[in-house]
């Protein structure tokens, strides 16, 4: 059935057979980690602890609006919510003040814009760390809310689960809606989401998104901060968790109470800066963690490159569809679970071609994110 004459044709099956191999090994040995996760339901008899979340916003107003109310109201002993106002021109500095007539329990850092001196989200959180009370500190955006008023005593359950832990990776999905643009975003926030937690599991942590993310404030001081990576505009959460993120201190919680829901972006190109944005954080990622994310994106673009070349050389199609449709079968079986864990069911039905096109976006992102400087601080 392989009537291969050309040497190049051994090579393009040699290939692909590598390709299957490491695709089929990152299914079934580390992605399966998180599929096959027994989700712990959060406690909530604890003598849960003061916590402190931090949000930095620039010109958030509409944001605030929406989502502040939901985290002032979290059903939780005690906890303060501190905004840092980042520079803003909007009025969110009035919209905070009316809040905190109300709500003693936010508190408010205003920044003032320094032309010669620009700051970031990196400063804007380090000042809002330095304010915090409290030991355990929680991320998140202002276009973020939390899917459920039990977020924080489910997020905090996982620091209450094991004393070493100091970092805890929560997830964030983005809000549905219609158009192939909205779909896509929402599968790329799953696949990296499968990344980084299923590696967690593995006691290999790499990363976090800081939409959903909690870490101690001693651990932050001990690495000082954003230092090491202080000179990169992005990176405020994923460089942090892979410079402090060790096989010990890190633990995930993706309860579906723990979820906050991110307000996805609606025009391509605002979609695509973030995206440039984010992706060039990962070429200062530890080396370890680029072979780890690379091998999988390298051998899934070997896999689909190859498909065709070996139709060409003379193999069977029938052998080609049969394998291209097992490993399918092996990935639907993982994705399945996962997306009833992460509560993104209607995704499954656009898989294959999703796959492809990420495979297009994480190498269009990444050569990009290698060779242009993104300058702008937010």
């Amino acid at each position: 059935m392989l009537e291969i004459n050309n040497d190049w044709g051994w090579v393009f099956l040699i290939a692909f057979g590598i390709a299957l191999v490491a695709q089929l090994f990152y299914y079934i040995f580390v992605f399966s980690k998180l599929a096959f996760y027994k989700v712990p339901k959060p406690e909530t008899n604890h003598a849960f602890p003061p916590v402190s979340v931090i949000i930095s916003a620039r010109n958030e107003y509409r944001n605030l609006e929406e989502n502040l109310p939901i985290l002032l109201s979290q059903d939780y002993p005690e906890y303060e919510v501190i905004v840092v106002n980042d520079c803003s021109w909007d009025d969110s500095q009035k919209l905070l003040e009316y809040y905190q007539e109300n709500h003693p329990r936010l508190k408010i850092c205003k920044l003032i814009e320094q032309e010669k001196y620009p700051t970031g989200k990196k400063f804007a959180l380090t000042i809002g760390i330095k304010a915090a009370l409290y030991e355990n500190l929680f991320f998140t955006d202002a276009d973020c809310r939390p899917n459920s008023p039990h977020w924080l005593k489910a997020m905090q359950t996982s620091f209450l689960a094991n004393h070493n832990t100091q970092i805890v990776l929560g997830y964030s999905p983005q809000k549905k809606y219609k158009g192939f643009l909205n779909l896509f975003i929402r599968y790329e926030t799953v696949l990296t989401a499968m990344g980084y937690l299923s590696a967690a599991l593995l006691k290999k942590p790499f990363m976090g998104v800081g939409r959903n993310l909690a870490y101690t404030k001693s651990l932050f001081f001990k690495q000082k901060g954003f230092a090491a990576h202080q000179h990169i505009i992005c990176g405020d959460d994923d460089l942090f968790v892979n410079q402090a993120a060790t096989s010990s201190n890190v633990a995930i919680q993706i309860h579906p109470d723990a979820f906050m829901v991110t307000e996805p972006k609606r025009k391509f190109s605002d979609w695509f800066n973030q995206k440039t944005r984010h992706i060039h954080a990962g070429k200062y990622y530890k080396t370890k963690d680029k072979l780890f994310l690379g091998a999988y994106y390298f051998t899934l673009l070997v896999f689909y490159a190859m498909l065709a070349p070996l139709y060409f050389f003379g193999v069977n199609p029938i052998i080609i569809g049969i394998t291209y449709a097992f490993r399918l079968l092996v990935q639907l079986i993982v994705f399945y679970m996962v997306l009833k864990k992460l509560k993104s069911m209607s995704l499954i039905w656009f898989i294959p071609i999703l796959d492809l096109l990420y495979l297009v976006y994480i190498w269009i992102f990444g050569i990009r994110g290698l060779f242009v400087r993104n300058r702008k601080i937010w």
